[in-house]
């Protein structure tokens, strides 16, 4: 598999905007080539508006959801798709953690994504993967278990291409995510790491209202 992240960036971002940039320029290949940007809710919205916009794709969703940890909420254990299917960390494993939280959690992000997909579909209705150059674009990877379920999922669907942009994670992490794409396009991979937020010095979160506005913007192709 090709790795298209050797480039020479900096290890922090002003902005999720500026990473989009960043990554844009390390996508150049695609485009010309009619890619399908995918961005994960709702953080990176903005980030493959950017990005779509650069490569002159088509921008849409892709709903998976994490499911934290007990006690820590934005640690990643495990995540689910729209499907339901569930991936779960070896780390769940290893900390012991009962699989009945799992099915829980998963169950009650399950809920987020069905309301999300009712709120999108009206205003900008799903695009088909199947057979496209398919980029799923997240603003940063720790655990790699949403991305891991976007990839899994969209991989079931038979893009042409499969495709995964963000702009910092863990080297442990990126080497999970290789077997799940056939490129991988990132900006850094630090060590330490202990959050996604803390390479961004502007890292506010994105509002419903901003999302649906992105989308509005972006209308699918006819």
């Amino acid at each position: 598999m090709e790795d298209l992240s050797a480039r020479t960036v900096p290890e922090h971002f002003a902005n999720r905007e500026a990473a989009a940039e960043l990554l844009a320029l390390s996508l150049a290949a695609y485009d010309g080539k009619y890619p399908l940007v995918l961005a994960i809710p709702r953080g990176a919205l903005p980030m493959g508006r950017i990005i779509a916009n650069t490569l002159h794709g088509d921008l849409d969703v892709v709903l998976v959801r994490k499911i934290g940890a007990p006690g820590n909420p934005e640690y990643a254990i495990s995540a689910v798709d729209e499907d339901g299917r569930i991936l779960t960390d070896p780390i769940v494993s290893r900390l012991g953690i009962d699989g009945q939280y799992i099915r829980d959690e998963a169950a009650r992000q399950l809920e987020v994504i069905k309301a999300r997909r009712a709120q999108y579909t009206p205003i900008h209705p799903a695009i088909d993967p199947q057979g496209r150059i398919v980029i799923v674009v997240d603003d940063g990877v720790a655990t790699g278990a949403t991305l891991g379920a976007a990839l899994r999922l969209l991989r079931q669907q038979r893009p042409a291409r499969l495709i995964a942009a963000f702009a910092v994670a863990p080297p442990d992490t990126i080497a999970r995510l290789r077997p799940l794409a056939d490129d991988l396009v990132y900006l850094a991979a630090p060590e330490p790491f202990r959050a996604v937020g803390e390479f961004f010095t502007d890292f506010r979160e994105v509002k419903d209202d901003e999302v649906l506005q992105i989308l509005r913007e972006t209308p699918p192709p006819v």
